[in-house]
């Protein structure tokens, strides 16, 4: 908040870093929990998809990994990127 002249001034920005943010993965997957914690450290909001016994999930994650089921998989504003690790996160949201 900017003080200007004793009255409060509130400037409003556009966050033109968020993005539409999905996670497939599953609870037992370390790389899944490594790219849920490096979201949430740089306060990235996203949707968890746990993929264990979803068949809609599963079905997505092999359709976009040509017929494999690799995890994590994510869908960042409708582009997937494969298990991208902590390099590929960081140019991702950087």
């Amino acid at each position: 908040m900017n003080i200007l002249f004793g009255t409060f001034v509130v400037i409003k920005t556009e966050n033109k870093n968020m993005k539409d943010v999905k996670v497939y993965g599953a609870d037992w997957c370390s790389d899944c929990v490594t790219a849920k914690k490096f979201l949430n450290s740089k306060n990235i909001d996203f949707e968890y998809i746990d993929i264990t016994d979803n068949d809609a999930a599963i079905a997505f994650i092999e359709k976009v990994n040509d017929g494999k089921r690799i995890i994590p998989t994510l869908l960042i504003d409708g582009e997937s990127h494969t298990n991208p690790g902590i390099p590929g996160l960081i140019r991702l949201f950087n």
